[in-house]
């Protein structure tokens, strides 16, 4: 412990550069070349829909939208000029959606965001024919997660945490709700652990008749509150604090906390009557998913215990409130959250992307419970799906040829199966509501995105975006190459490698090692990327990736071996990755270093501080220190609740470990982090502190959880480089 408090004696604990280092980056200009939003490839405009499948965009001035032929690419005539509206005049918009019935547009402009997903905007309706153009609400400026009625004459959306209908033929408003309090009572929209963890925006659902709406409750009095500081900064600065500081605060449960009170409900458009509807079954928790069935009598509710080891989907008859469980799935570890995020409620049946075969596959029920048939089947892992035409062929997406790839298919009621994309890479399919055409979008680590319009079949109609121009200028820049390795027990990792610019003959090069690690998630893939690690690549550094076990595309064994103790395995593994790279003939195993964001943060403080760790360096952008600080939705997925596991959160914590922190550490965050606070870095740097051990520290005023906004995801980038500079040549 001595010889690395040592070593450790020349570094300060600091919220930017140190004295000596105090001056401008000579790395955040050229960075920003090779970072978001700058290394972005083209993308074509993004398709709504009219019901006779007439294509729309959004010009790109906001000023009008725009019928799209789709074979020709040509533009026909504007379904919305905001030149020429009626009773109101707007200077431009941000986005649109359409009625069902084609005559209606919702169009929004002045957004704010309110977490990761969710946002609240000025919201006007705007009828095509008449060209008169309003204010979705009267009495709401802002509103959030506007919907629709299946017969386009009402609109159902938030306010203050209430839920209102306003109703288009007679222009009027009506609130169904009068209880939304902030940080109390949420009608209508998710709380933030629901919107974070289960990927959701909107709790409302209508019924195919339009004569209900059902909602979901969201009481969250009894969460724990959760503040941080705000400040003036520079980057879009605040003026209102430009002398003290302020604060936000919201409703924030930790692992073990109190959730939300979660509950249903339905609302009669005739009578304005609410119902209340329970769910008898024992153990319910969580509701991620509402959506109705093929009647107005069938309303489709997903429900997970706190567990999240048992997925029990209802039928629930809003008018009655009688519900007849439909689906049950266990695990013996967790469900998968595509199972519930991906369900498909179709006109006769619902399809549920399940992995209880040990890989993801698709199924088909009937509302009844039925089982008609599995769709798909074998050892490569469903990865989307994407809907079923009207004779009942089903179009997806699959991990394969390999986990690193990802390709389209379709499978028809005979179970013949054919691929709608090339045979490898990264493929994935925009359709249209028909199924009759799709934008495919195409890349490989070699080739950037290419967006062709293609038919049913897979059959190229024209090319949208190929990309000629952004793949000339980066044609030379550094390729990443696959590689396989085993970690311990001869399990076979995959990873990737990307070489310096100009290798000289028998030099040997320092590497940073680059991973996320998080369960589930796969950065090993055959897809074109062009970030800060092709700019490190020009800079002299191998950048080496591999995937450990617990991440994704490889089935449920391999991701499974992770429950209840998170960082055990993907330390094992990125500590074997070092060595394997260590033995490569052109690098230098005493200089790499690890980084990683977010889990892949956490994860290169697990590896800092491991036995015998073979890293002379790490950085960690936003890390979770302790999973106990982290929400309970996703921390008790994969941990159980701390009550449930204490040994296991103990054993998973970096904050517990801190002081065999074994090489020097640059730790940065945002400091209005709302996902993983910045509480998780203060608290691991005092613990360095009281072990009497140092590090580097470097924070983003205001800034979330991406840190993103005047050019500072250069900084992150051009800050990590000089620092492994310093420590790793």
């Amino acid at each position: 412990m001595k010889d690395i408090r040592i070593a450790f004696a020349a570094l300060t604990i600091i919220a930017g550069f140190s004295a000596a280092n105090a001056q401008k980056s000579p790395y955040v200009a050229d960075l920003g070349r090779y970072v978001a939003p700058a290394n972005k490839a083209a993308e074509p405009d993004s398709y709504s829909y009219l019901p006779d499948g007439t294509a729309l965009r959004l010009a790109a001035d906001g000023r009008s939208i725009v019928r799209v032929d789709l074979r020709s690419g040509k533009d026909g005539e504007l379904l919305l000029d905001l030149g020429h509206t009626r009773e109101t005049t707007l200077p431009d918009i941000e986005g649109f959606s359409v009625s069902p019935n084609g005559e209606q547009i919702l169009v929004w402009r002045d957004s704010r965001a309110i977490y990761r997903r969710s946002f609240e905007a000025r919201y006007y309706v705007y009828e095509v024919r008449s060209r008169l153009l309003r204010p979705l609400s009267s009495s709401h400026a802002l509103t959030q997660s506007p919907v629709f009625s299946p017969d386009s004459r009402m609109v159902a959306f938030v306010a203050g945490n209430n839920i209102y209908i306003k109703k288009l033929d007679y222009n009027t408003e009506v609130a169904v709700t009068t209880d939304g309090v902030c940080n109390g009572i949420i009608n209508g929209v998710p709380d933030w652990t629901y919107e974070e963890e289960f990927t959701t925006t909107c709790s409302m659902a209508w019924a195919p008749d339009a004569l209900t709406l059902s909602y979901l409750r969201y009481d969250e009095s009894s969460v724990p509150m959760y503040s941080f500081p705000l400040y003036e900064g520079s980057c879009e600065p605040r003026s209102e604090y430009a002398l003290y500081p302020g604060s936000y605060s919201y409703k924030y449960p930790v692992a073990g906390a109190v959730n939300s009170s979660v509950t249903l409900h339905s609302y009669d458009i005739e009578t304005r009557k609410i119902k209340d509807i329970a769910l008898t079954a024992p153990g319910i928790e969580y509701i991620p998913r509402i959506g109705y069935g093929d009647t107005p009598e069938r309303l489709v509710v997903a429900t997970l215990n706190r567990d999240q080891n048992r997925l029990e989907i209802f039928a629930v008859n809003p008018k009655s409130t009688v519900a007849k469980s439909i689906y049950v799935e266990e695990s013996k570890a967790w469900i998968s959250p595509e199972t519930y995020e991906r369900l498909h409620f179709g006109a006769k049946s619902m399809v549920v992307l399940s992995s209880r075969s040990g890989f993801a596959q698709l199924y088909e029920y009937a509302y009844t419970g039925a089982e008609l048939r599995s769709i798909t089947s074998g050892d490569a892992d469903v990865t989307d799906y994407y809907g079923s035409d009207a004779s009942g062929v089903h179009y997806y997406q699959v991990a394969s040829p390999t986990p690193l790839d990802r390709i389209v298919c379709s499978v028809d009621a005979k179970g013949r199966v054919s691929t709608l994309s090339p045979a490898e890479g990264t493929s994935s399919m925009a359709f249209d509501p028909g199924m009759s055409m799709a934008v495919l979008c195409h890349s490989s680590v070699s080739q950037p995105p290419v967006y062709t319009l293609v038919n049913a079949s897979g059959k190229t109609l024209r090319v949208i975006e190929d990309n000629a121009a952004y793949a000339s200028i980066h044609s030379s820049a550094p390729k990443k190459e696959f590689f396989k390795m085993e970690t311990e027990g001869g399990v076979q990792l995959n990873g990737y490698i990307i070489k310096p610019a100009a290798m000289q003959q028998g030099k040997k090069y320092p590497v940073v090692m680059s991973q996320y690690s998080g369960p589930g998630s796969q950065s090993v893939l055959n897809r074109w990327s062009y970030d800060w690690e092709q700019y490190y690549a020009t800079q002299g550094y191998v950048v080496v990736c591999v995937d450990g076990r617990g991440t994704g595309g490889r089935g449920r064994a391999f991701s499974d071996v992770v429950y209840r103790r998170l960082g055990h395995y993907e330390t094992i593994d990125q500590i074997a990755a070092a060595r394997y790279a260590a033995s490569l003939p052109f690098v230098d195993g005493s200089r790499i270093g690890i980084y990683g964001w977010s889990y892949g943060g956490y994860e290169a403080l697990m590896c800092a501080s491991a036995d015998a760790s073979p890293f002379a360096a790490a950085v960690s952008v936003a890390p979770v220190t302790d999973w106990r600080y982290y929400d309970t939705v996703y921390a008790e997925r994969y941990m159980l609740t701390p009550q449930q596991n204490a040994d296991g959160y103990a054993a998973s914590a970096p904050l517990s470990r801190a002081g065999s922190l074994a090489c020097p550490l640059l730790i940065m965050s945002g400091t209005a982090d709302d996902n993983v606070h910045l509480f998780n870095t203060m608290q691991y740097v005092s613990a360095l502190q009281s072990e009497g051990m140092m590090c580097d520290m470097f924070l983003f005023p205001n800034m979330n959880h991406s840190i993103n906004g005047c050019n500072s995801r250069a900084v992150v980038y051009a800050r990590m480089l000089e620092f492994f500079n310093s420590k790793l040549k």
